[in-house]
């Protein structure tokens, strides 16, 4: 084996030279040596604005150790080197990858994800054996043609680049299982793409497409397709013949409908929110008996059709911030659903504060209207407090499987130690102490503040929130309704990330001026106070905010500048004393009550 080195080196007295000098970065001999036993090189994260020209040539030159040490134990047997199989150069600051790649022909793994890399050599062409490629975070223009010759290639990343096309001949990696071109600026996919027939994951998300090959659902292997954020108006109608499909992500797109799916029988969930839909009918769902997760929040849905109680198996509905009006009361049927969001429509038949119960009262009152509804002799009893063996036994598989830390319904002023020591480095993301006799916030809600991002303090008697709550930096959702506070503290700014907060049934007499810095928010609720007056100004600056619901307050007048938040999808304004705009008015919904604002500034 070392003859053979020897020759692949040129020269048949490299053994017994010492190499030159090497310039540039030095990578420590340790690792080498380490390198050349088990076939794996990690230089991640070393600062390297080039790769040392001994990388390349770690199988080729005779190692350092073989000039100094003639007496060689098992250990030490250089010549007995296995070849490298894996380099990981990322984090790094390399701008170019050297010709010389291909001096590694046995590597399976390249990574060089988050480098500065502009170009990557026609070299890469040569490594027949390459399985995975990492080239994601660079700055990529194009992808040179050579690479298309990698036929052992499984796994390619490219996200975060800056691509803007592809070669026509993508289609010939054809051994590709998971491909990912997300967050880069293409505006189309080759037609070639049909032929990689072994892919299962495919992110096309962050580009701006305005459409997709029909000839994609020739992917007869394709599990997995996120196409979020993008600009796609139609979805090609062979798509929905894709039999493998699991998950598909439209979210963010221009769509304004959604396809037939007739082959879909594996489809378990469904992300179409963020777009222009306005119809959802029984074709779009009667053959998706396995969706489990149907999301089509801010649309413009104005009905859902009888058949959604064909989805048996759906476990979360999310409609929010749609047209809806009125609801098939046979949805409380469906035997698996945990999750049905609804804020944000102008619902007629469930009155407000139902809507805000959750997700099981909901069902509940569904079932309640379902005419002749003959209960089930088989039907299991749903789970309540009572089957629990015990009050005080904490479900540690609500922590670990459920992200859930739960601790409502038991009209306690504190929450035990225990519930928190519990979590012991757990990752929770949801936290529901609601429906107790708080009169704070728990202190060491503070120790969950790198992972919770849904907290409910709903229904307890809290008069003051605490700066542990401003420090839970990931919080999207906030649901602190039906409790005594006045008052929002300032440091509450720092709560970025905050999406939807509630806080109806309290006791504000101003609306709370920190709520017009958190510019992420896209839901307030503040029904049922005693708020006197807005900032028209300073909510037109929240541009994410869809819904604002402000009902049963003390306003004296609506503000016509508020007519210019034209984000706000849903505006509710009724049981205020203002007299003007009259009931009538408020009745034609939210887009005719910020026209009539508008038409009522002074010019």
């Amino acid at each position: 084996m070392a003859e053979t080195r020897r020759a692949r080196a040129g020269d048949p007295r490299a053994g017994f030279r010492r190499p030159a000098a090497e310039q540039g970065p030095v990578v420590p001999q340790g690792l080498i040596r380490a390198a050349r036993k088990s076939g794996q090189l990690n230089l991640a994260g070393r600062g390297l604005s080039e790769v040392p020209q001994h990388v390349w040539r770690i199988n080729l030159d005779t190692p350092e150790e073989a000039h100094q040490n003639l007496s060689f134990g098992a250990a030490d047997r250089w010549w007995e080197q296995t070849d490298l199989t894996k380099l990981i150069l990322a984090s790094n600051k390399l701008q170019c990858l050297s010709e010389d790649v291909q001096l590694l022909p046995a590597l399976t793994v390249l990574d060089v994800h988050d480098n500065q890399l502009t170009s990557l050599p026609s070299a890469l062409g040569q490594l027949e054996n390459l399985q995975k490629l990492d080239v994601s975070h660079n700055k990529l223009e194009r992808i040179p043609e050579e690479l298309l010759q990698l036929s052992r290639l499984k796994s390619l990343l490219l996200q975060h680049n800056e691509l803007s096309h592809l070669p026509e001949g993508f289609g010939q990696l054809v051994t590709l299982e998971e491909l990912d071109l997300s967050n880069n600026r293409l505006t189309d996919i080759p037609t070639s793409f049909a032929l990689l027939v072994n892919l299962v994951r495919l992110n096309l998300a962050s580009n701006q497409l305005k459409d997709l090959p029909g000839d994609i659902s020739a992917m007869r292997s394709l599990r997995q397709l996120d196409c979020t954020k993008n600009f796609l108006e139609t979805v090609p109608s062979k798509l929905a013949t894709m039999a493998s499909l699991e998950q598909l992500y439209l979210r963010k797109n221009k769509l304004r409908s959604l396809p037939e799916f007739p082959s879909c029988k594996l489809l378990k969930e469904l992300h179409a929110g963020e777009n222009q839909i306005e119809i959802l009918n029984a074709e779009n769902l009667k053959h998706l008996n396995s969706l489990s997760v149907l999301e089509l929040r801010d649309n413009k849905i104005k009905s859902v059709p009888d058949e959604i109680t064909l989805l048996q198996k759906l476990e979360r509905l999310d409609l929010a911030n749609n047209d809806i009006s009125r609801l098939p009361y046979t949805l409380g049927n469906l035997p698996q659903l945990k999750f049905l969001a609804l804020e944000g429509n102008p619902l007629r038949t469930i009155r407000r504060d139902l809507l805000q119960k959750g997700t099981q009262e909901l069902l509940k009152y569904l079932r309640s209207k379902i005419q002749d509804d003959v209960p089930n002799p088989n039907e299991e009893p749903p789970v309540t407090a009572m089957t629990l063996p015990s009050e005080a036994k904490i479900n540690m598989h609500a922590i670990t499987t459920l992200k859930l830390l739960d601790y409502s319904e038991k009209q306690a002023a504190v929450v035990p130690d225990e519930m928190f020591s519990a979590v012991q480095g757990h990752p929770v993301t949801t936290v529901n102490f609601s429906k107790n006799q708080l009169k704070e916030v728990p202190p060491r809600i503070v120790e969950l503040k790198d992972s919770v991002c849904d907290v409910s303090l709903a229904f307890n008697k809290i008069s003051s929130l605490s700066s542990e709550l401003c420090l839970l930096h990931r919080l999207t959702h906030l649901d602190i309704r039906n409790n005594s506070l006045t008052a929002l503290p300032e440091e509450m700014a720092a709560l970025a990330r905050l999406q939807i907060i509630n806080l109806s049934f309290n006791r504000f007499k101003v609306f709370p001026n920190v709520l017009y810095h958190l510019l992420a928010l896209e839901t307030i609720l503040l029904s049922n106070n005693q708020v006197g007056s807005i900032d028209p100004l300073q909510l037109k600056k929240m541009d994410k905010l869809g819904t604002l619901d402000l009902q049963n307050n003390d306003l004296l007048q609506v503000p016509p500048e508020l007519g210019n938040c034209e984000n706000l999808r849903t505006l509710l304004l009724e049981g205020n004393p203002f007299r003007t705009p009259r009931a009538a008015i408020l009745a034609k919904g939210t887009a005719a009550v910020l026209e009539y604002l508008r038409s009522r500034i002074p010019t």
